[in-house]
């Protein structure tokens, strides 16, 4: 039945990309954490990794006070964390394997091997011994399964229902990015922890640019010092910009009209308007009306046509 493997294949893809994400953004935390800077602001950025996957509550229930060491074993190792990578990575396999038979024989051995092994490299201590570059081994491991599955599978509705997973996935983890940490520089803790200078703006936007392999592009774009409202701008209405909201919900668009014939079905209507309020938006405008809002409003929107989705394509009818 289509709607089952397309519902397994939309979720590998997912995971998959969850998983590079909390990669991308643990990396960039990790980093930093080595600067000069107060136990407040290096706590403060911890919070925030937490509170972008909205697992501040269930993360205090386990360890209580926030420490770097415990948020990174809580986000790669913890099995029992549904967004850790080794959880993402394992269900993103278990996925392929229950449509096995439809996968190329590539896209499936990428799956696996990766699943086997960061097993590995977590039981023989990779991970503590260098994160960084184990991070950058799970960023690239999502590189390539992309690469294989776009190289290797027929163009038909299970690839376009892979790539409505990742752009769906990506356009998700953007938004709560921007959101986190636009609304931790605009907070009042600079107080607390210490006068803002331009050494710690540049550190913090350029680890955000980072963290969605921006920083290069930021430069090529703007070639300019970086400024919040184009960092902003970048990341949310630049359609060339690969991690970029609008370009994720240009992907999102392109799969759906490959999978649906009807342009007045709720999916596409949703994913359109969408798509249109991105194409034809200011960023001084989203900006003057309250970034939290409209990126709040996005996430809710970006949930709202992965339900219908789900709803519409991959739910199996019952008798």
């Amino acid at each position: 039945m289509l709607s089952r493997t397309a519902d397994h294949l939309f979720w590998m893809s997912r995971y998959t990309e969850r998983a590079e994400n909390t990669a991308r953004m643990l990396n960039v935390n990790y980093e930093t954490s080595l600067l000069p800077q107060s136990a407040a602001v290096a706590q403060l950025g911890w919070q925030g990794l937490l509170s972008i996957s909205e697992l501040l509550p269930t993360y205090a229930d386990r360890h209580g006070e926030v420490r770097s060491r415990e948020v990174m074993e809580f986000m790669v190792k913890d099995e029992a964390n549904p967004s850790s990578i080794v959880s993402c990575l394992k269900a993103a396999r278990e996925n392929a394997r229950a449509v096995r038979g439809t996968l190329t024989t590539e896209v499936w051995e990428t799956q696996n091997q990766t699943w086997l092994e960061v097993k590995r490299m977590l039981r023989s201590g990779d991970f503590e011994a260098d994160p960084g570059q184990f991070f950058e081994w799970v960023k690239f491991r999502s590189h390539l399964s992309r690469g294989v599955t776009v190289g290797t599978m027929l163009m038909d509705e299970a690839l376009y229902f892979m790539r409505m997973g990742t752009f769906l996935e990506r356009a998700d983890n953007t938004a709560r990015l921007v959101d986190v940490k636009f609304h931790a520089l605009q907070s009042d803790f600079f107080g607390v922890a210490g006068e803002r200078d331009q050494e710690y703006d540049f550190y913090h936007w350029s680890g955000i640019l980072r963290s969605v392999s921006g920083f290069e592009i930021y430069r090529k774009v703007y070639r300019d010092v970086i400024k919040p409202e184009r960092v902003a701008e970048l990341l949310i209405l630049r359609p060339d910009m690969p991690r970029s909201l609008h370009a994720s919900l240009n992907e999102v668009v392109h799969n759906l009209d490959m999978v649906s014939t009807d342009p007045a079905a709720d999916t596409r209507r949703r994913a359109g308007r969408l798509r249109a309020d991105l194409q034809f938006g200011r960023i001084d405008e989203i900006l003057a009306t309250g970034l939290h809002a409209f990126l709040t409003q996005f996430l809710d929107r970006v949930n709202e046509i992965g339900a219908s989705i789900s709803r519409e394509f991959l739910v199996p009818a019952t008798a």
